[in-house]
């Protein structure tokens, strides 16, 4: 198992336990938590294969998906209670996970010969749709429209990648300092609360 794989499903298993907590405040039932936990964790990776016609689907060519995500929804019906005082040590698998899933996806948009810049898109899109999906279903307005830098981060370190994928830099270490990127930027942005501007209501004269 490659280290950048298992960070993928350590991404995953973090994504998944968001997904069914937000489910459980939600009170909905098991099923619906399974679902919400299920499209968080592999929505990004799902709907960036469909927009490609890239297949097998991730999680349909790989079953240790499914079972990362079971293991998750469990995990949080028994341990709940237990996972808020690991908020900082799930922030930073969050973190390491949507740096992962962006540079897979700028990575997989390359290798169908996609123009850079969709092949951007097509990163950030994985990292970021599971969560927006996640959101919309529970009636929530997206994260990445109202407040903190995230897909932001994912797109400069796409962009970073991108910039330096020419060079013939070591794919390993190319991939490390970009997910670095993303990460710092990441890590940043929440400990100095940094958001984006807004546009203030009064700018279309109301």
């Amino acid at each position: 198992m490659s280290i950048i794989y298992a960070i993928d499903l350590a991404g995953t298993f973090a994504f998944a336990i968001s997904g069914a907590l937000v489910a459980i405040r939600k009170k909905f039932d098991v099923f619906g938590v399974l679902i919400i936990a299920f499209v968080t964790a592999i929505g990004g990776g799902m709907t960036r294969d469909v927009l490609i016609n890239a297949h097998p689907i991730n999680w349909i060519g790989d079953i240790n998906y499914i079972w990362i995500i079971l293991t998750a929804v469990v995990v949080t019906f028994l341990f709940r209670s237990k996972i808020a005082p690991l908020r900082k040590t799930m922030f930073l698998f969050d973190t390491i996970g949507i740096s992962v899933f962006t540079l897979i996806g700028v990575q997989k948009g390359l290798s169908f010969d996609l123009h850079p810049f969709v092949a951007l898109v097509m990163g950030m899109s994985s990292a970021v749709m599971g969560g927006v999906i996640r959101d919309v279903l529970t009636n929530e307005i997206p994260l990445i429209f109202h407040r903190e830098i995230y897909a932001s981060a994912c797109l400069a370190g796409g962009m970073v990648y991108l910039l330096l994928h020419p060079l013939n830099i070591n794919e390993d270490l190319l991939f490390v300092i970009s997910a670095g990127i993303i990460v710092t930027i990441r890590t940043i942005a929440v400990q100095y609360k940094l958001e984006l501007p807004r546009i203030k209501k009064d700018i279309f004269g109301k």
